[in-house]
């Protein structure tokens, strides 16, 4: 398995035991999840947006409105740092100290560049949405020129990345494991309803089927 070089940014301080930089690991969690928070300063002010994502190969895309304030300020070249997270559950101790949380998370470091070239534009939207819902995309209409005009692609390196893991049951003091107290793991997931026809969808138009069937696949 190939993993990323640690540098002084991905270095885990704290329960560094927990850290990887395994490839592998850092692809499947990316994969699995839906939102990603990008992190940036601008004029000395911290900010950190929730958006959508999808990993392209070695990079990962965002995409949003050329009115965007945080696409304009990123695509300028400033450092940023991205993170991803995944709660697998609830970890109850004995004792309220030790409660914690199963997860799974990826923090990347970098600079964004700008996708400008149409066709690979094209192909970033469409791993986005087939990041969210595979086959979606050739079902539906695709983007016009004035559409793209008015989007913004931005492409982030996977090449200063880390991940942090924590799994299994609570860890409790060793004079805790006496206590009469249930302890154990609430496993958490997600998954999906069932679909909700659109009130103007047109008479006899079916719910496809990676609609119907859809679930999010644990990696």
């Amino acid at each position: 398995m190939e993993n990323l070089p640690q540098t002084p940014r991905t270095t885990l301080k704290r329960l560094p035991q927990r850290g990887s930089y395994d490839r592998e690991l850092i692809n499947q969690t990316l994969d699995e999840g839906f939102i990603c928070h990008v992190g940036f300063a601008v004029d000395g002010k911290p900010f950190v947006i929730p958006t959508g994502y999808a990993r392209v190969g070695d990079s990962l895309v965002i995409h949003g409105s050329q009115a965007s304030r945080m696409l304009r300020t990123l695509g300028q070249g400033i450092d940023v740092c991205v993170t991803v997270t995944l709660i697998d559950g609830l970890v109850l101790a004995r004792s309220a100290f030790n409660h914690s949380m199963n997860y799974r998370s990826v923090v990347v470091f970098g600079r964004v560049t700008a996708i400008v070239d149409l066709v690979e534009k094209v192909a970033a939207l469409r791993a986005l949405s087939e990041h969210m819902i595979p086959g979606r995309w050739d079902d539906v209409r695709q983007p016009n020129e004035r559409e793209l005009q008015q989007t913004t692609v931005l492409s982030l390196p996977l090449t200063e990345a880390s991940a942090k893991v924590r799994s299994g049951p609570p860890l409790d003091d060793e004079d805790d494991y006496n206590l009469p107290v249930w302890a154990g793991v609430i496993p958490l997931r997600l998954i999906a309803g069932v679909p909700v026809d659109d009130p103007r969808l047109s008479t006899n138009t079916a719910v496809p089927k990676y609609a119907d069937e859809y679930e999010r696949a644990v990696l």
